[in-house]
Parts: structure tokens; sequence; C-alpha cells
């Protein structure tokens, strides 16, 4: 097997050969360069497939060395090395296209294992050979996404150029608009999509349960623990790891997390012994991460660590004609999926389609449309005419059976309150959850994020729980 070979672009002759010496030990050729214009020409003059790169340097800021690797021999993988002080610019170094960084001091384990994965990053196939889905004004698809209007393309092209690396990505945006759908096609576009793609739900998951599921447990670790198991991120060893509702994760465990992306090490819950993992890391919320930071709830240093790529999904409503691309897409394949033969909508549907906010987003209006292609009768259908508003409470015993189909939520039509001295006898607790969600719904004029957030749960609940009630 050819060796990897390494430049180190360092001033500090103690530091450039301490990482000399391990990366020789581990088999990889390796040259030093104390200075931006020796890097320069050693760049130009031969081929190198990692480059270990200091961002302070006697001659210049080092993350001028990226204007020089569009001309240099290879396509070399770029590690910067940076003190806790520089994250800011390490950060900056992955915007311009670095591998990822490493912080002083750096273990042997996690430089080795650091620059075997950007070797392989690089090494792989070139631009050209690889197969790529891409955008076209007739189809308007990209990797499950369908639509093309500017915002859209927008964030196709940063998919684009931002799937080989291993820099972390931060995907934010109203629930529905495709968080998950983004995450898959980042790893698509990667040269990790032949490894596993392994997405978490940190919201979905109790707390207790949540570092086991993520970084696996022992036999014995605790009660219910009767055998080994991997978590999420070794199961993605190779591939991507995608934490969807990142901000509901518990603040005990994001310490650990944050660990794991510093050092590239996990340890399983019950064990002493640290195994590294090769993951790329994309992360979610539907809640904006920089209040959960100003409020308390989520670290500011993983933040920092985990926002390097920043993606902002558009709101549906927001995306212009995407929206009748969308119900057309959708529409046929539900109506496949029912055994219902549809020629189209009817012309007040696609007056509501462009009108209507869809707050939502996606995922109402699949649910929108299930619902009229299953009531509707005629061969064209009408979502107009889907059941809105909920039943008001006006006694201890009435019974909840009309649901809250999800485009109602916008309407101020949603009306279920509860009286004084309410009595929850006779009642089940699914009864109770209910008439709770639908009023924070109500009182937030059909807004369901704040009905989330005055509940105190994440916006997904409701609409899963509003899915069920609407089957």
């Amino acid at each position: 097997m050819t060796s990897t070979r390494v430049l180190i672009i360092e001033d500090s002759a103690s530091l450039a050969l301490g990482y000399a010496a391990q990366l020789e030990d581990a088999g990889h050729e390796v040259s030093l360069c104390e200075t931006l214009a020796a890097a320069r020409r050693s760049l130009l003059a031969e081929k190198c497939d990692v480059v270990l790169l200091d961002l302070q340097l006697p001659d210049g800021d080092g993350l001028t060395i990226f204007e020089t690797l569009g001309e240099a021999a290879g396509n070399p993988g770029v590690i910067v090395v940076t003190a806790d002080g520089s994250l800011n610019r390490a950060i900056a170094a992955m915007r311009l296209g670095a591998y990822d960084f490493l912080v002083k001091p750096v273990s042997g384990t996690r430089l080795i294992a650091t620059v075997a994965a950007a070797a392989l990053q690089g090494g792989g196939a070139k631009e050209a050979d690889r197969p790529k889905e891409t955008v076209t004004e007739t189809a308007g698809t990209f990797h499950g996404f369908i639509g093309k209007s500017s915002q859209m393309r927008a964030v196709y092209r940063t998919i684009e150029s931002v799937a080989d690396s291993k820099a972390t990505v931060f995907v934010t945006g109203e629930s529905g608009t495709g968080k998950e759908v983004t995450a898959e096609a980042i790893h698509a576009e990667s040269k990790r999509r032949s490894g596993p793609f392994v997405a978490i739900n940190c919201g979905a998951i109790p707390e207790n349960l949540l570092e086991s599921e993520l970084f696996g447990h022992v036999k014995g670790a605790f009660t219910g623990a009767v055998e080994n198991r991997i978590g999420a991120a070794k199961a993605a060893d190779g591939g991507t790891l995608f934490l969807d509702e990142i901000c509901e994760m518990d603040l005990k465990l994001q310490v650990k997390l944050l660990r794991f992306l510093q050092t590239g090490m996990i340890q399983r819950v019950g064990s002493s012994a640290a195994e590294p993992v090769n993951v790329r890391i994309v992360c979610a919320t539907n809640r904006d991460p920089e209040l959960e930071v100003a409020e308390g709830r989520f670290r500011e240093d993983l933040y920092y660590r985990l926002n390097v790529i920043p993606i902002l999904l558009p709101a549906l409503r927001e995306r212009g004609e995407d929206i009748a691309m969308i119900a057309d897409s959708l529409l046929t394949r539900i109506a496949n999926e029912e055994g219902r033969k549809i020629v189209g909508f009817s012309q007040a549907s696609e007056a509501y389609l462009a009108q209507h906010s869809w707050p939502g987003n996606v995922r109402e209006l699949q649910n929108s449309l299930r619902r009229a292609v299953i009531t509707g009768t005629g061969k064209q259908i009408d979502i107009v005419e889907a059941p809105r508003g909920a039943p008001r409470v006006t006694s201890p015993q009435a019974t909840l059976t009309a649901p809250i189909p999800a485009e109602s939520v916008t309407t101020p039509q949603v009306t279920a309150s509860l009286p004084a001295h309410f009595d929850f006898a006779d009642m089940t607790l699914d009864q109770i959850e209910r008439m709770a969600i639908e009023q924070a719904i109500s009182k937030t004029n059909g807004n369901i994020v704040q009905a989330a957030r005055s509940l105190g749960v994440s916006p997904s609940t409701i609409y899963r729980k509003l899915d069920r009630w609407a089957d």
C-alpha cells in the first residue's frame, strides 16, 4: 500500500518534529516547512496527500495557503491545528475547504486517525468521476428534494460544496422543511456515501437512555443492559451521523458530545476503554440555537464546534412555485399508494395551495393531500373542503372525537379551552394530553412552535400526535 505523504507547516520546531515522529512511526512520509513561502514552493513542486497547517506563521496568516491549493499537485486534505483561542479562525478554515481541525495539544491517536481519514477522503474518486444528482430546469430534483426556487438552489449548491469536508453541518429551519433530507443529501454527495448513514432523534429518546443510544453500552452497565451494544456513533463509523433535534440534548450529555467531537473517541456506558470513531456529523434543530445558548440550555462551546457550516432551510411558504411542484409529485405518489385515479387539483385547490401559509411545511402539505385523496370522490381533489377546527370542551364527559387537521393550525378557529374547576375524572391520559395540546394551539393562534414551547415539548412531538389523531 502506498504511504501517505504529509506536509507539516509549523514554525515551532518541537511541535513539528513531534508530529513528524508520530506520523513516521505510523508509516507516513513527512515533509516540514516553517513558513508560508516554503510551503507554497513545496506544494507546487511535489504531490502530497495531507497538509497539517498551523495558522500562526512567521510570514503571514496560514489561511492564505488555500490560495495556493488550487495550483497544488494532487488534491491534499488540509487539517488545521489550532489553540483554543483560535477556534473561530479554524472554523473559517473549514469553510474555505479544510477537512478538519485539531485543538492543541493534539494526542497521537487523534492525529494519526485524522490524517488517515483526510488522506482517504482526498484520495477518493475525482469530481468528474462521481455520479451526481443535479438540478435541472425541467425536473427540479436533488437527492429527495423537489423544487428549483432560488432559495433551494442555494441550499443545493451549499450541500455540493461541503459534502466532502468533515466539517460539521448545522441545519436549521421550521418543522417539516426537510432537515433529515438535507443530511441524507450531504451523505449521498460525499465520498462517505458507501458508508452508513445513521440518524438519531435527540428529542424522541428519554434522557437516561440517550447516552447509551449515542455511544453504546456494555453488558451490565445498567438495569436492562443484558448484552453489549454499539451506539449510533460507532454504527456510523466511516459514514455520517445525523443528530436531529440537537438542542433538546441534556446539558450533561452535551459535554460528552463535545469531548467526542474534539477527540474522535467514544466511551460506552459502563466501559473504561475509549474507541476511535470516524464519522461526519450533521445536526439539526427547529429551535433558534443562538437563543438556546443565550438562555443556558445549550453549551456555547458545543454550538460553535457544531456550527461550522450553517444551512438554513426556507419555509415552504417562501418557496413560490416550488409548492405546486411538490404538491404534484406528492399527489401522484399518494394517489398510487391509495389506489385512486386522480387527474389533478380543482381550481380552488390550486389557489389554496398558493395562498395558504403552510406552517407545517412539506409535512403539513403531505398530510393535507393524503386526507383529500382518501376522502375525495372525484378525479380532481379539493383540499379546500378538508375539515377544520376542533370541538369546544363543555363538560367533563365530553368525548374528543374530531381531530385537528394539520392545515388548520394557522387559524384561530381552534377553540378548545378548559372551563373553570375542570374535572378529569373518567378521562384517559391520552384524552387529557390531547386537550392540553389543543388548548396550547388555540392560545398561540395555531403557532405550533410557540405551543410546543409553552408545553415544554418539541414541535415534532405535536406534529406526530396531530398525525396520529388525524388517522
